[in-house]
């Protein structure tokens, strides 16, 4: 989404009064428990009563940390789903995905990252033992999924990517993938070859360089879906299709999510930072023709992840 400001009507709203502190998902027992399972179950049809209720959500992360786990998540869904599908092309987009990941892997201490959050989810975690009305069995099941990622991703090493880094054939793909179409059979012979290998032994191949990111992606996926679950959320109207927001610098926000009804014919750009951000509605055409800037009241629901 561009970074866009602009428009004649703004709004400006700080979130000192927010200050309380966050709560954390589910642990209440009036509250069901649900685990992160976006990428391992397929969406159901929605009777259309219920559809109507839908939301479509935007997020915009606030941070470089939030960023970098945002994308990582994107794309371990994205080879999760493709490696579901017995075809060629289906594998050709998952392996895509995986050498995406390890591009962005090599920027910084991912890894540490990620491990950093996971102690600090598992300390704000710790101080819900004592308080009442709090669901310990619940409670025991997030504490136990947390420390077992964590050991998980702890106990594979600095360097646990570094064989799929050293593959002659992925890095083959990697390199040709710079170019377009690039990875076609007269470029790639090997590559085609393997495409064409039995399903069974085109996916166990796959399956072994997945199982190598899987406690990363796993663990980033985890994170995500507490941090969307400690969300404070809020209805706000948009005058004039423009809403200013300014962030509580007490407080940092790691992400907020904008969520509309779905079938609306409406969607925001954000841009900003941690301390302030600008949301803009656009009307959506058609691909053939510009957005335009949304000129009456826009509601939606607001939600901040700290």
């Amino acid at each position: 989404m561009s970074p866009v400001e602009q428009g004649t009507l703004s709004f400006s709203r700080p979130q000192s009064a927010e200050k309380a502190e966050c709560p954390l998902p589910r642990l209440y027992p009036s509250e069901a428990l649900e685990q992160n399972t976006r990428m391992n179950a397929n969406e159901a049809v929605v009777p259309s009563a219920v559809a109507a209720t839908r939301m479509v959500f935007y997020e915009q992360p606030l941070n470089e940390r939030m960023r970098n786990f945002l994308r990582l998540d994107f794309l371990y869904q994205q080879a999760v789903h493709h490696h579901t599908k017995a075809d060629p092309w289906s594998t050709r987009a998952a392996v895509s995905a995986m050498l995406e990941i390890l591009t962005i892997t090599q920027r910084g201490d991912v890894r540490g990252e990620v491990l950093k959050e996971l102690e600090r989810q598992m300390t704000q975690l710790a101080t819900f033992n004592s308080r009442p009305g709090v669901d310990a069995a619940r409670l025991r099941v997030l504490m136990t999924k947390l420390h077992c990622m964590r050991e998980d991703l702890a106990s594979v090493g600095a360097l646990f990517m570094q064989k799929l880094r050293d593959s002659e054939f992925l890095n083959a793909i990697k390199h040709r993938s710079t170019i377009p179409g690039g990875t076609c059979e007269f470029d790639l012979p090997n590559y085609t070859h393997w495409l064409n290998l039995p399903d069974e032994i085109r996916g166990a191949d796959f399956a072994r360089w997945l199982a190598v990111i899987r406690p990363l992606g796993d663990a980033v996926g985890e994170l995500l879906w507490m941090t969307r679950e400690q969300a404070r959320s809020r209805p706000e109207i948009a005058p004039g299709g423009v809403f200013h927001l300014t962030l509580d610098r007490d407080l940092p926000a790691q992400m907020i999510r904008i969520s509309l009804p779905v079938g609306t014919d409406t969607y925001p750009e954000i841009s900003g930072s941690h301390y302030r951000c600008s949301i803009r509605f656009l009307y959506w055409q058609d691909p053939d023709n510009r957005p335009l800037q949304a000129t009456e009241d826009v509601r939606f629901t607001l939600s901040t992840c700290t």
